[in-house]
């Protein structure tokens, strides 16, 4: 699985967002792309490209979820993420890996 952290601290609060590929293969059938919002080590949403949507686990993240569920654009955006995030990346990981 590939994975990239962005952290982001605001008065000892601590936000970060957490980007990976999960991956059996390099066909991009086989390959989940999961963006994870957190604050304070909690996953508070989470877009998946399994499910196609934004995912809120506690108050605030289902606001979110609910937010960007509607935003025009923002899913399909999410969903090509897989494509150009994850399929070169996951090619690369497993070439070095053979």
């Amino acid at each position: 699985a590939l994975l990239f952290i962005t952290v982001y601290t605001a008065d000892g609060f601590l936000n970060y967002v957490e980007d990976h590929c999960v991956f059996n293969s390099t066909k991009l059938d086989d390959i989940e792309y999961i963006r994870s919002y957190y604050y304070n080590k909690l996953e508070v949403t989470r877009f998946s490209s399994s499910v196609g949507k934004y995912v809120g686990y506690t108050e605030y993240g289902v606001r979110n979820a609910e937010y960007w569920n509607n935003l025009p654009g923002e899913l399909s955006r999410m969903r090509n993420e897989k494509e150009r995030y994850c399929l070169i990346n996951v090619g690369n990981d497993h070439e070095a890996a053979l």
